[in-house]
């Protein structure tokens, strides 16, 4: 399980286009976009009551620390949902920094390297302040406060736990600044090398007529990119600097895609492979399956590794064979999503409906949930109730609060230019 995954996400420019409707101009990414937000809401409702949580934690400073994952642990166990968080753990993060990378390229050019890297601060860096000095505590207090209503000893107040970290966890927000990151890399290549989007561009636009050529070269870069720093820092394993937080074996992964997604925003948005009527779209079935196949082939690896710790842990070749079922999920489930968004959402968001006002609202949503989840999660413990009842409960809840926050700070100038 990954820290704060799917805690992410907002893609950047995706989330935050420069249209100046707030919505991409691009039907099917704008709709796709939308449908990422509210897994993102899903995924993070579910895992209190994941059916492998781990144990409630005692304090924020209690050994191992793993409440960052997981702010409120229910003692209510909901079967199937390991699956469902487990599937978007392969790809939807790295489906985001792909969606941003589209919207990079077209933005560099408009705009040129400064002012583009100056707008990705403005956009990112802000909400990056915001959302890990203010919106993380916030998020975070209910794990005290559940282990103060659970009778734990503490050792000081949540204050005095919080500042005794050594860290400072920043929950959803670490993808901010990994994607300004890859902006302002993006931005000094297009400094000194301005044509390098337009020559990857026409390399992607290649594989319009062939987009399994682009998942095979997609699959065999991410493996490069991927293999050697999981094996090395172990798939799981975070690295921080104060709220600077990120999965260290999946950093190059994210930069992939996110390079991947500006070479297909250089072809053109509706263009190549992200045509609509084109050779993806069409055969969405084909990648649809593809795309359960490969994850029915992640969980046998995942099973097999597990298993095997029992023996003695897992030898190099079980583990590179997870790696590679991990990265060809990820690829074949993000070609599936778009081939499914391009084929049926074709039709421009509406601004007055529902999902053009998810669509605009989608960063602040992405930026509000977290703290709404977690103490909706809270306030549940207590309460009984059976099946999928408290997630369904949560995950709309945090929805609706976000949204309608979100809906409201917009309202005001200086937060409208953000969100």
């Amino acid at each position: 399980m990954n820290r704060n995954e799917g805690s992410l996400a907002a893609p950047g420019d995706s989330l935050t286009p420069d249209a100046p409707s707030g919505n991409p101009t691009n039907a099917p990414l704008g709709a796709l976009r939308a449908a990422l937000t509210l897994l993102v809401v899903a995924h993070h409702a579910v895992l209190a009551y994941h059916p492998w949580a781990p144990p409630p934690a005692l304090s924020l400073l209690a050994e191992p620390r793993l409440w960052p994952a997981f702010p409120i642990v229910d003692a209510h166990r909901t079967s199937g949902l390991d699956l469902f968080v487990g599937w978007n753990d392969t790809y939807f993060m790295s489906l985001l920094f792909l969606i941003a990378g589209v919207f990079a390229w077209p933005s560099l050019v408009r705009k040129g390297a400064a002012t583009y890297l100056r707008d990705r601060v403005r956009r990112l860096g802000v909400p990056f302040l915001v959302g890990a000095g203010l919106l993380a505590p916030l998020a975070y207090l209910p794990t005290y406060l559940a282990a103060v209503r659970a009778g734990a000893p503490q050792p000081g107040s949540f204050v005095a736990q919080w500042l005794a970290l050594g860290s400072w966890p920043a929950g959803p927000v670490w993808f901010l600044w990994v994607l300004l990151a890859w902006s302002a890399g993006a931005a000094l290549a297009y400094r000194f090398l301005p044509r390098w989007g337009e020559s990857l561009g026409q390399w992607s636009g290649c594989f319009g007529r062939r987009p399994i050529r682009f998942a095979i070269a997609l699959i065999s870069v991410s493996a490069a990119a991927y293999l050697p720093l999981a094996t090395h820092f172990t798939a799981e394993r975070w690295v921080d600097f104060g709220p600077f937080w990120i999965q260290i074996s999946r950093s190059l992964l994210y930069a992939v895609y996110f390079v991947a997604g500006i070479g297909l925003g250089a072809c053109g948005r509706d263009r190549g492979l992200l045509e609509p009527g084109g050779k993806l779209a069409r055969r969405w079935p084909l990648w649809a399956v593809a795309a359960a196949l490969s994850f029915g082939v992640a969980v046998a690896a995942l099973l097999g590794i597990v298993g095997s710790m029992q023996k003695g842990g897992p030898g190099i070749l079980l583990l590179s064979a997870g790696h590679l079922a991990f990265v060809t999920c990820c690829a074949l489930t993000s070609l599936a999503a778009l081939a499914i968004f391009l084929r049926f959402a074709q039709k421009p968001l509406r601004p007055g409906s529902w999902l053009g006002s998810l669509s605009a609202n989608a960063f602040g949503i992405y930026l509000l949930h977290y703290a709404c989840v977690s103490w909706l999660q809270l306030e549940l413990l207590p309460v009984s109730l059976a099946g999928f009842t408290k997630p369904l409960i949560v995950f709309s809840g945090a929805v609706a609060a976000s949204w309608t926050m979100t809906a409201l700070l917009r309202r005001i100038p200086a937060v409208a230019r953000i969100l």
